[in-house]
């Protein structure tokens, strides 16, 4: 073994000596590169000769500009392409690799494969030194112990034997330990990564992959994939490496820019923002629901977040009746069958029940609402509803330009010439030249009196042309006015408290906001009416935390990305929305694409907390003994029972203090609510650095941090303590998935505290 090292470690001084001759190399190009660029931009100008005094002059001149710009272009694309290279090759400068496969390709002698971040070959670019951890053949590495094997390239599949697979932990350009083994990954090298303390960003995990972790990653078949992971399983981390994968293996025909993953929240864009880049690649389009949803409805309603939401219903859980209403319509109105009353009603809509707005001017009326209705419905009904929109539009457009030319002899229109500045009149007066006025007062006041008008109208006939006349309110208002209406949109039978329902909606229509709950069928109904503003060059969707969505959701984000292939993450463990407090599943979303179009993976092993905080909440959730965990050792959690909040407080800064001691950077104090995190923020916030974790928090930050369960989702701490885990706070049936999520945030300490009598979801459990 110690000759195998020493053999070993001369090739590691070999790859690191062509590495550096090669950043050197590149360093001269990069530099050499940049100056062009900078010297093309500089001088863009001197060497294009603009002429258009006749059609050959203007021709030569598109053609000077276009193959300057292409030079740009092309200067631009060779200093990107090498500083890209230049970056992955100084990255590998210190770990060039962390694998080796001795693969046997049938029909060929033995080769010696070694796996990392990026491909190296030698200076005459024939021989690999190194392959790409998603080339085909590194595939092999993952997913095969010693024996056959097969891989997958365009030309076909390889077939052969692993005669053996070496792990290596080199540090600083010195191999630390290797390992012979039969599995995916050894132990000790997981052990390792796995036994780190956290920091403020995920990272990679290309040196560890898992065989179940690498078919997400190389998944590339159908529209739809659907990951249920187990809390910790990775497969957030396997998500992003398979952004990675896709980028590579369509480097030519897939952008980042063309990717878009939804997140839960801006803090967790934060914390995922380096993978990526130390992959090699760019962050691909990163936001949430919510802010999509604030982009299109924000200008008419002040529209409630999902959080608040949320905060609203574990606040005011219990059997308050307008608790119960409230919860209703927030199941009601997320599942599938709302989806359908939605898309029915617009269909109604071309018989009757539009809605729209009296075109005005200056006080007057142009047209009144009545007559746009009767326009509508006296169009011609063959015609589809969106081209009778389209006529109507032309309609309205013909009565705009009538009412414009009357309105050039109001008083008004003269007043606004005589009190036109010298600098606006001469402003005028040159426009109009430039239109071949003639230089005559009289025609050339009529000239302005039209010019005054048509600018004045101008905004109104982009109000016209934008279909604001459409009161999609109004229609949507509509459909809770009478709480029978619905009836006549839907086969199964409305929630008991509809009528409630209806009621609690129409005060917050009027009050100019909008439910969570009511956003996405409000904002679908408005594309259904309007035309949907369909994505089409975004190719491919990530969804985290998937299980937060609601069924009505998934169809809109569907809708709204055509072209695109969906991945999506979750874990049914963790679904604390209120429309998921029933039994949940991926069924209604592997119907949208179809069974033949989507496939899932299930991943139930579970790498982030100790062996023993994993044992401890896998008996917190039904079908928990499906969760393994991996053997890492650690402390078991702990309970401790308090009599007030005193010395509550006075406990957990003993526990902080002792935690900092033994090394821990990252400790969370999880509260329930952000409400409670507040109260608890301000007991605790005199003893030192301690930070309070919010919904519009945009950065994940180490430290002592407090945070409400629902904002750490997605997040992992070296320590964690459960603030309140009494009945009195986790005492609901619909609260035990909050709590499973708060304590598996946990990787290394998990230490629980009760007021009073402890939730019965620890019942059961050996603490």
């Amino acid at each position: 073994m110690k000759a195998e090292m020493s053999h070993e470690q001369k090739r590691v001084d070999l790859v690191i000596g062509s590495i550096k001759e090669q950043i050197e190399m590149l360093e001269h190009e990069t530099g050499r590169r940049q100056e062009e660029v900078v010297e093309i931009r500089k001088h863009f100008w001197d060497e294009v000769k603009v002429n258009t005094d006749t059609f050959d002059d203007f021709l030569e001149t598109v053609l000077a500009l276009r193959q300057q710009a292409q030079s740009l272009t092309v200067s631009e694309s060779t200093h990107k392409q090498a500083a890209k290279k230049l970056n992955a090759l100084r990255r590998m400068k210190e770990k060039p690799y962390f694998g080796r496969i001795d693969f046997k390709e049938e029909g060929a002698d033995t080769e010696k494969v070694y796996i990392g971040i990026s491909t190296l070959t030698d200076q005459s670019g024939e021989d690999f030194l190194v392959y790409d951890w998603r080339a085909p053949i590194s595939s092999v590495y993952y997913d095969y112990p010693p024996g056959p094997a097969e891989y997958v390239t365009p030309g076909g599949v390889i077939r052969g034997d692993v005669e053996k697979k070496w792990q290596f932990l080199i540090r600083d350009g010195v191999i630390q330990s290797m390992f012979d083994t039969s599995l995916t990954i050894g132990d000790e090298i997981l052990q390792e990564v796995l036994g780190k303390q956290s920091d403020n960003y995920m990272h990679s995990i290309v040196a560890t992959i898992q065989q179940r972790q690498n078919q997400i990653i190389r998944h590339d078949h159908g529209r739809l994939l659907i990951v249920q992971g187990a809390a910790g399983s990775g497969k957030t981390s396997a998500a992003l490496q398979r952004i990675a994968y896709l980028l590579y293996k369509y480097r030519e025909t897939l952008k980042a820019d063309q990717i878009v993953l939804f997140s839960p929240n801006s803090m967790f864009n934060s914390y995922v923002s380096q993978v990526l880049p130390e992959l090699g690649e760019e962050n691909m389009e990163q936001v949430t629901f919510q802010e999509y949803l604030d982009h299109r409805l924000s200008k008419e309603f002040q529209v409630e977040g999902p959080y608040d939401q949320l905060e609203y219903v574990l606040d005011n859980e219990g059997d308050s009746q307008t608790y119960r209403i409230r919860t209703a319509g927030i199941r009601f109105k997320a599942s599938t069958d709302f989806f359908e009353v939605i898309k029915s009603y617009r269909i109604s809509l071309e018989r009757s029940g539009m809605k729209f707005r009296g075109v005005r001017f200056r006080g007057k009326q142009i047209v009144t609402s009545e007559e746009i209705t009767e326009r509508f419905y006296t169009c011609d009904s063959s015609l589809r509803f969106h081209n009778r929109l389209g006529k109507l539009t032309e309609w309205l457009s013909t009565r705009i330009d009538e009412a414009e030319k009357r309105e050039r002899m109001e008083p008004w229109v003269e007043e606004a010439i005589e009190l036109m500045s010298n600098e606006e009149y001469y402003k005028a007066r040159k426009q109009l030249r430039k239109k071949n006025i003639i230089d005559d007062y009289e025609a050339e006041y009529d000239a302005l009196r039209r010019m005054i008008v048509r600018k004045k109208y101008k905004k109104l006939r982009k109000q016209i042309e934008w279909l604001q006349y459409v009161d999609v309110k109004g229609i949507y208002r509509q459909l809770f006015a009478d709480p029978m209406k619905i009836s006549s949109f839907m086969n199964g039978e409305t929630p008991e408290e509809w009528e409630e329902i209806c009621h609690s909606t129409l005060n917050m229509l009027d009050e100019g906001h909008l439910y969570y709950e009511d956003a996405t069928p409000f904002l679908l109904l408005k594309e259904l009416v309007l035309g949907f503003q369909t994505n089409t060059e975004i190719k491919h969707v990530l969804i985290d935390e998937a299980q937060d969505y609601s069924p009505f959701q998934f169809e809109f984000i569907k809708r709204l990305f055509p072209s695109a292939k969906m991945t999506v993450l979750g874990d049914f463990n963790q679904a604390i929305f209120a429309h998921a407090n029933e039994h949940v599943d991926f069924s209604n979303l592997t119907s949208l694409y179809g069974s033949e179009e989507a496939e899932l993976i299930n991943l139930t092993q579970s790498y982030r907390s100790t062996k023993p905080i994993i044992e401890f909440t896998r008996k917190l959730i039904p079908g928990g003994e499906q969760i393994t965990a991996f053997d890492r050792g650690g402390e078991k959690p702990s309970l401790s029972k308090v009599t007030d909040r005193v010395d509550l407080h006075n406990r957990i800064i003993e526990n902080i203090r002792k935690w900092q001691d033994q090394g821990y950077h990252s400790i969370a104090v999880i509260c329930k609510t952000a409400s409670e995190s507040e109260r608890v923020y301000d007991s605790l916030k005199n003893i030192g650095n301690i930070k309070l974790m919010k919904s519009a928090s945009l950065e994940y930050e180490q430290g002592v941090i407090i945070i409400p369960a629902y904002l750490a989702k997605g997040i992992e701490f070296d320590a964690v303590i459960i603030y309140d885990a009494s009945a009195k706070s986790y005492g609901h049936e619909n609260l035990r998935r909050l709590f499973y999520t708060a304590c598996t945030r946990a990787m290394h300490q998990l230490k629980l505290y009760s007021i009073g009598t402890p939730s019965p979801f620890i019942e059961g459990t050996d603490l």
